[in-house]
């Protein structure tokens, strides 16, 4: 059968009575006529969906041409090309309906032109060097590591549309209860806490999480909320991308060359679409993407005594006495999850940190109970110090911008975790002349 007879079928077959009845009804208006071979094509059709695949056009395409009935279509052409009409059949969340692409460019205040234009869904983007027909501002630094990060920041309107998308769509969707980061009442600390006065404490990596996350993992996550094929493919359009050429150009190679393959799988998975690093729906969408991940993760763990969590790509174990001498079995298992669900760990920062030394997770110490490094807070009150004895301008070596207000953020995350020793680092500050 030829595609275009496959999917004018499909389309007619959607937009009629979903009987036999109505099948041959639908399948005689779209080829002019009742061949011997469409009531068995409409039979085995019914067979596999008793009812309207209304929310899976594509599929229904793909099954119409691999029925045995279809062999016998041999070229024959469609006479007329309807379009498929689509629905949402489930909507567990209560999000937004969108049954159609009109919808959803109707819900974004688009027209249908804009809504191609911005979901891009022949990635035309990657082709292009001109700036002004890319939908993101490309740009990259260097992490404390020497690895490169690529960020890739949407431009104005896109990221408006993004915005909207995850405070009204995305949003709604919960995450696993082991994501600790990017979700409501999620913080550093609910990441940390389950973890303290643990015998052992075990921090891993995963690299470049974003980028690893495929936009077929994405439509996977909007088919799951209910939305029609087409709808779930323009939503993934418009939360992923794909990096152009000329912009993987001009990133720079790390100095160490122990990163050189970290480096070239990043370039590989920034040349398929992905999540942008940079994009508003990106941290709540990646935080989806790995709910399988989650799910098997903190049954491991739970299998070995212990805890999981996860903050954005931070993961984090715990358990008590025995863990230290079966560690590298844990770590093991561990990767194989993590390399099923489509991830990868970043070896440099595993950490396996018993309770005899430091156990850090999140920037914060964990030993007894989450709170900031002793060190961290003696510098900062010394800092404080000199500021009030010899001015702040001595003490902002770095030249930093807004200096009094750095400085105030920073007694805010010692003051949400100790709120008595907070209180005096802001007396402290509040006892500083910040004229001088």
């Amino acid at each position: 059968m030829r595609p275009d007879l496959a999917r004018a079928l499909a389309a007619g077959f959607l937009g009629g009575e979903w009987t036999e009845a109505g099948l041959l009804a639908s399948g005689a208006e779209v080829l002019g006529r009742r061949p011997a071979w469409l009531r068995p094509l409409v039979r085995q059709i019914l067979a596999l969906y008793p009812r309207a695949p209304l929310d899976r056009p594509r599929e229904l395409v793909t099954n119409l041409a691999s029925r045995p009935a279809a062999d016998r279509a041999g070229a024959l052409a469609p006479r007329v090309q309807p379009v498929a009409a689509t629905r949402m059949l489930t909507n567990r969340w209560r999000l937004p309906e969108l049954d159609t692409l009109a919808d959803l460019a109707g819900f974004l205040g688009l027209t249908d032109s804009e809504l191609d234009w911005f979901s891009d869904p022949r990635r035309l983007a990657r082709s292009t060097s001109a700036v002004p027909l890319q939908h993101y501002r490309v740009s990259h630094r260097t992490a404390p590591s020497g690895a490169i990060r690529v960020l890739e920041a949407p431009k104005f309107r896109l990221r408006a549309l993004q915005r909207r998308l995850l405070d009204e769509v995305a949003g709604g969707i919960p995450p696993h209860g082991a994501a600790r980061g990017f979700r409501r009442g999620g913080s550093v600390r609910s990441y940390a806490a389950p973890h303290s006065g643990r015998s052992v404490v075990v921090r891993l990596d995963l690299e470049a999480f974003f980028a690893s996350v495929t936009v077929s993992r994405v439509h996977g996550i909007w088919r799951t909320a209910g939305y029609p094929e087409p709808v779930a493919h323009a939503l993934a359009g418009l939360v992923t991308t794909v990096l152009p050429r000329s912009a993987w150009r001009a990133v720079p190679r790390p100095a160490d060359d122990g990163l050189l393959d970290a480096h070239w799988r990043l370039g590989r998975r920034l040349a398929a679409p992905h999540l942008p690093q940079g994009a508003p729906t990106s941290p709540a969408m990646a935080n989806l993407a790995a709910f399988r991940l989650d799910v098997r993760l903190s049954a491991l763990a739970r299998s070995w005594g212990g805890r999981y969590t996860r903050y954005a790509d931070d993961l984090a174990f715990s358990g008590e006495r025995g863990w230290g001498t079966g560690t590298s079995r844990l770590l093991d298992a561990v990767e194989v999850v993590v390399r099923d669900e489509g991830f990868r760990l970043n070896p440099r920062k595993t950490g396996v940190m018993p309770r005899a030394g430091r156990q850090r997770l999140g920037g914060l110490v964990v030993n007894d109970r989450p709170r900031v490094a002793r060190q961290e807070v003696d510098l900062l009150r010394a800092i404080l110090h000199n500021c009030d004895r010899f001015g702040p301008s001595t003490q902002n070596r770095d030249d930093v911008p807004a200096f009094e207000d750095h400085l105030r953020g920073r007694i805010a995350w010692v003051a949400q975790h100790d709120p008595a020793r907070g209180a005096r680092l802001l007396a402290a500050h509040h006892a500083i002349d910040w004229s001088r």
